[in-house]
Order: structure tokens, then sequence, then C-alpha cells
């Protein structure tokens, strides 16, 4: 009863990111340290009261280590590489264009990561669509399809994906949802093409158009050696999940080689190598870029100062939901590939989608199945390891927080001049759209 309570503190911080800058927006952006900072400290009491100081101190510190200090380092580095790539041209943001960048990208977020796919693209989309007074749907449906459900084919395109890969998951197994990918494709991009289209002629109907003298059309790149560095931080993601099992990397007794912080906590030399990597590509992709190219980028730290500072408060308070779903997760009766979509995906929509898609694969490998993908876990059958992963994957487009990049994008967009929804009015979006199809995939692959 209590570790629900604990999760007060969780749902505290997510109300205050979506309604303060709606209902008090210059308190929020006065006092948002405080307030995040007021829930983080009453969630990390209540643990305390209920747990005790050693597990209390252990939850928050690996917390801080296995999940957030590595998520935003990536994202930091992400952000420092694709900040130092521009785009010039005169190619407008036609519907057409638009459409063509969508799938570009997301079958880019498959081998970069939704994460990097999203920090490669998103200046060039929004760039492409400057002269344009009505474009807040197009970053809409960029998060739809590049933030999250273009990461659906490999390992690299999602972190669930990653964990599932290093539980006995073939490398190559999840090109199997491509289908199910393929067929959300369509009909996302078909809803997007009619909703750009009218907006696209409302816009030139009002006088607005784009700028582009030449009638040939002109497209340049520029700091494009910068690819070498996302190269290095996608095989340092990809080497971090893969090191653990290595001898090399394990002791005596099979346990991974670390730093140790506090009880069991311990600060693993495969996350060490894992964010030095990171962060030497980012020092490199500053030291080899002119700093013009940045400042064409309108590149400032705002986005990722934001982002750093409201999900340490959401990584931290989530821990007692996470701890109370991992508790309940195998009696919650969930038995049917459609039931393991839903309740994966829903979760993922505010829970770190991560340790949500552990707890329900983990809770199909326990049920003794005897046919099906062999896993460390158990034998799951492939259909509701597909529904598990499709549903931790694509649902995390529900809300501005489900995914790494949904937030990030979102800040940049308002930074370059876009005026993005609210965290509500992003989930009307979301769920007028996206719904329906997860209903259609529900119906045509997980029954």
């Amino acid at each position: 009863m209590f570790l629900a309570l604990m999760c007060i503190p969780f749902g505290g911080i997510l109300f205050s990111i979506a309604l303060g800058p709606i209902v008090l927006p210059k308190f929020w952006d006065k006092f948002k340290v405080f307030i995040v900072l007021f829930w983080t400290v009453a969630v990390i009491v209540m643990m305390f009261i209920g747990l005790g100081l050693t597990d209390t101190v252990s939850v928050v510190l690996e917390c801080i280590i296995s999940d957030y200090l590595v998520f935003i380092v990536l994202l930091f580095g992400l952000y420092c590489v694709a900040g130092n790539i521009t785009f010039e041209g005169d190619l407008a943001g036609s519907p057409r264009v638009n459409v063509v960048l969508l799938i570009i990208g997301t079958f880019l977020a498959s081998i970069v990561g939704t994460t990097g796919a999203s920090m490669l693209m998103v200046r060039p989309i929004i760039k492409m669509n400057s002269w344009r007074r009505n474009r807040s749907h197009i970053m809409i449906f960029f998060i739809f399809l590049i933030s999250n459900m273009g990461g659906s084919l490999t390992p690299i395109g999602d972190p669930p994906l990653l964990i599932g890969f290093m539980q006995g998951v073939p490398f190559t197994w999840s090109l199997k949802i491509l289908p199910v990918l393929l067929f959300n494709m369509i009909i996302v991009l078909s809803m997007f093409y009619m909703i750009d289209t009218k907006r696209y002629r409302r816009d030139i109907a009002q006088g607005f158009a784009p700028d582009i003298s030449s009638p040939k059309t002109m497209i340049k790149f520029g700091g494009l050696h910068n690819i070498i560095f996302i190269g290095m931080i996608v095989g340092a993601v990809i080497s971090s999940g893969m090191m653990p099992d290595m001898p090399m990397f394990q002791n005596s007794n099979g346990e991974v080689l670390g730093i140790k912080l506090f009880a069991d906590v311990y600060l693993t030399l495969p996350q060490i190598i894992e964010i030095a990597v990171i962060l030497i590509a980012a020092k490199l992709s500053f030291v080899t870029t002119d700093k013009e190219l940045r400042r064409k980028n309108n590149m400032t730290w705002n986005a990722i100062q934001e982002v750093a500072l409201l999900f340490i408060g959401i990584f931290i308070t989530m821990q007692p939901a996470l701890m109370l779903l991992k508790q309940i997760g195998p009696d919650l009766g969930l038995t049917q590939s459609a039931q393991m979509f839903w309740a994966a995906g829903s979760l993922s929509s505010f829970l770190d989608n991560t340790p949500t898609y552990l707890v329900f694969m983990t809770t199909a490998g326990s049920m003794g199945f005897s046919e099906g993908m062999s896993t460390a876990l158990g034998v799951i059958p492939e259909q509701m390891l597909m529904a598990i992963s499709c549903g931790s994957v694509f649902m995390g487009a529900i809300t501005y927080i489900g995914n790494a990049p949904n937030f990030m994008v979102k800040t940049l967009s308002s930074e370059n001049g876009i005026n993005m929804p609210s965290f509500f009015g992003y989930m009307k979006w979301s769920i007028v759209c996206l719904v329906p199809v997860f209903v259609l995939d529900t119906i045509f692959f997980f029954i």
C-alpha cells in the first residue's frame, strides 16, 4: 500500500510538467528547478520511510548511475554531434517533401537509434519548413515516426530491443516487426499527408511562400565528417550491451567489473567505456567543426539543459512505480499477446520503456511456454514477444516523456519558433491519430 503512495510524487512531477507551462508559464520558467527538486526530495523521503536508508540510497544511486547518467550522456553526445551538421538549400517543405523526409528518418532510426535519427533530422526539417506558419503538426508526426516507431527494427533502434538482444533475442529477429511498421507508416503518413496538404494550402493562401530564387534545387550539407562521430556513439551503445557477457569484463565469479559506489551499486567498466567514448566523440566533433556551422544551426544549450533537469526528476520519482510494476506484473493475468501489447505500451507512455519491456518479457518467460523464442528469461511465443516489443517502442509516442527524444524535439521546435502543443495538447493528437492505428495493430497482428 505504501509503495503505491510513493508513486504520488511521480504523478506530481508529471502534472507539474503538463500544467505548469499552461497555467503559470512565468512561474514555471522561473521556479521549475525548485518544483522538480521538491518532487524529487519528496519521493526520496517517502522511500526512506518505507524502505530504510540503505535501500533508498541504493535505489537512487542505481537510478542515477545505471539509468540517468548513461541516458543523459548519450543524449548530450548526439545533441553535440548532430548540432555540428548543417543543411542548406532551397528545398521547400511541401507535403511530398515532408513525407519523403519522414520516411527517411523513420528507417534511419533503426540504424542510428531514435535519438540519433531525431537529432540528425530535426534541424533540416525545421529549416525546410521555416517559411510556413502552420507547422507544429509536422513535428508531432516527426515524434510519432522518427522518435518512436522507426526504432523497432534493430536492437540499435530503441533501448528495450537492446535489452531483448542482451537476453538472448537474435540481433536480426526484430526485422520481423517490419510488416507492422510498414502497416503503421502507411496509415500514419496518409493522415499526415492529408493534414499537411490542407495546412500547406492554407499557408499559400495566406501569402506565405518559400524563398526560392533559383529554379534549380540546390542542397548542401556541412560538417558531414561528424557522421564518423555518430558512428562512434552508436558503436559505444552496441558494445556496452555486449561487453558484460565477455570474459575480459568479468571477474572470477562471472560478475561484471566496475567501481563499487555503494552496497550493490556499481559503475561498471562497460558503462565507463560507453560514457568515455561518447564524450570523446562529442569533444572531437566540436574541435573539428567550425563554430560557424553551430551558429547556422542556432545551436544553444537550452534544450539539453531543460531535458537534463526534468528527466533527473522523472527518473528518480518513477522508481516506486517501476518497483510496484515488478511486484504486481506477474499477477496481472496477462496471458495473451494483445494484452501484453497494450499493457507494455500504456506503461511505456509514461514510464521508462526499457524496464517496462523487461518486466513483461520476464513475465512472459515465466509462463512455461514450450514453443517460441528461447531467451535467457524462458521460452516466449514470437507473437507475444513482438507484441511486447511493438507496445514498448510504438506507444512511447503517446506522451512527450514516453521516449528520450520526444521532449528534445519538442524543445528544439519551440526554440525555433514552432508553437508546439502543451503536454495534454500533444496527447490529444497522439490519442486521435495513433490509438486507432494501435487498435488495428491488435486486430491484424496480435489476436
